[in-house]
C-alpha cells in the first residue's frame, strides 16, 4: 500500500533534518514541531505527491460522504461559493481529483476522504444532465483506515481560509474522539496545543445541537465563542438558548446574528427566550378590515387599534365598563 501523505511529510521533514537541534544548544520543541507542521511547511509537497497515484473516472454517484464531517450545513454565503465552483466545474471541467477509499460496507461504493464540495457540485451538474451517464469524478483510490482518512481529511483542510472557527473546533473534536491525542491534533491542524485546549474548553461548554443551530458563522470568531461558552457556564442559561432556536428571529438570522441572539437570550432572568416562544398575536378582522391587534407575552397584553379606526377605539371606550361587567358575571374563577 502507498504511504499516506503525513508518511510522506515525515519521512521528507527528516530527510532535510528539519527537527535538528537549534545551534544553541537549546531543545526548541515547540518551535520544531510549529516549522515540521504537516499543514504549514509540507502541504505543496505533499500535494505534489499526489501526482505518482493515478487518477480513475468513477460514477459520482458511487461517492459517498466521508463519515467524518468537516464542515457544517450551507449557509448563504457558502451557496454563493458553491455556486461558483458548480459553474466553474460546469465550463472549465474538474481540475483537482478528490481523495477517497473504497467503501468498507458497499460493494462498488467508495467514501470520500476530502472534496465533498467538488463532489457535491459534480452531483448537481450529473442531475441536470441530458445524458447524467456520461459526468464522472476523478479520484484518487486508496486504502485508508478511519484514522488515516480523518488525518487526510484533515491535511486538506489546514490550508483553506474558508473553514471558521467553530468548524475548526468541531473538527478537533472529531479528532480527538478518534483517538487522536491533543498534541497530534495540535501538529496535523497546524495549531499550537493552547490553541487546540481552548477550542476544546469552548465546545465541551456549549452543547453540540446549540452549536449546530447557530452554524458555521464565518464572522464569529474565538473571541465570540469563548464568551459566549463563560455565559453558558450557568447551566440555566442553556434552555433559555434552546428556546429561542425556532423562532422566525433565530431563523431568519446569519451566524453572526444567531451568536448575538443566543447570548442576549442568556442576560434576562426571565429570559427574553420564554418571551419569544410565548408570545401570541392575534388580529381582529372582519371583512379584510383590520380593527385592531392584540399581542400577548410574559410581561402583559396590549391591545393595538389602528389611527384610521378611532371611531371604533371611541365605541369601544364606552363599551368597556359593559363588557367588564358582562365578563365579570361570567368569569368562573370570580
Amino acid at each position: 500500500m502507498k504511504k499516506s501523505i503525513l508518511q510522506r511529510m515525515a519521512a521528507d521533514a527528516e530527510n532535510r533534518g528539519d527537527a535538528a537541534p537549534a545551534s544553541d544548544g537549546t531543545d526548541r520543541i515547540g518551535l520544531t514541531r510549529r516549522h515540521s507542521s504537516p499543514v504549514i511547511s509540507n502541504v505543496g509537497r505533499a500535494l505534489s505527491h499526489l501526482s505518482e497515484d493515478v487518477i480513475v473516472s468513477l460514477d459520482p454517484s458511487k461517492v459517498d460522504a466521508s463519515p467524518f464531517k468537516d464542515r457544517f450545513e450551507y449557509d448563504a454565503e457558502a451557496d454563493e461559493k458553491f455556486g461558483a465552483l458548480k459553474f466553474s466545474i460546469a465550463t472549465e471541467g474538474q481540475r483537482i481529483p478528490v481523495l477517497v477509499r473504497p467503501h468498507p460496507t458497499k460493494s462498488d461504493h467508495y467514501q470520500l476522504a476530502y472534496g465533498r464540495r467538488r463532489r457535491d457540485a459534480i452531483l448537481a451538474i450529473m442531475a441536470e444532465a441530458d445524458r447524467p451517464e456520461t459526468i464522472k469524478i476523478k479520484a484518487y483510490v486508496r486504502d485508508l483506515t478511519d484514522r488515516q482518512l480523518i488525518e487526510e481529511q484533515t491535511l486538506e483542510n489546514g490550508p483553506r481560509e474558508d473553514l471558521s472557527w467553530i468548524e475548526k473546533a468541531m473538527w478537533a473534536v472529531q479528532l480527538k474522539g478518534s483517538g487522536i491525542s491533543q498534541r497530534e491534533i495540535a501538529s496535523i491542524m497546524g495549531l499550537s496545543e493552547v490553541a487546540v485546549s481552548q477550542m476544546f474548553r469552548v465546545t465541551s461548554a456549549i452543547p453540540e445541537d446549540i452549536i449546530f443551530a447557530i452554524g458555521r458563522a464565518q464572522a464569529a470568531g474565538r473571541p465570540k465563542w469563548t464568551a459566549f461558552a463563560e455565559l453558558l457556564k450557568d447551566a440555566s442559561k442553556i434552555d433559555a438558548v434552546r428556546k429561542i432556536v425556532p423562532t422566525a428571529e433565530f431563523q431568519q438570522a446569519d451566524g453572526a446574528g444567531r451568536i448575538s441572539l443566543a447570548m442576549r437570550a442568556t442576560t434576562s432572568p426571565v429570559s427574553q427566550a420564554e418571551e419569544h416562544v410565548q408570545e401570541e398575536i392575534l388580529d381582529f378582522v372582519i371583512g379584510g378590515r383590520v380593527f385592531g391587534r392584540m399581542k400577548s407575552t410574559l410581561s402583559g397584553t396590549i391591545v393595538t387599534i389602528p389611527k384610521k379606526e378611532q371611531v371604533f377605539a371611541r365605541w369601544l371606550a364606552e363599551r368597556m365598563p359593559e363588557l367588564m361587567r358582562e365578563f365579570n358575571a361570567a368569569d368562573p374563577s370570580q
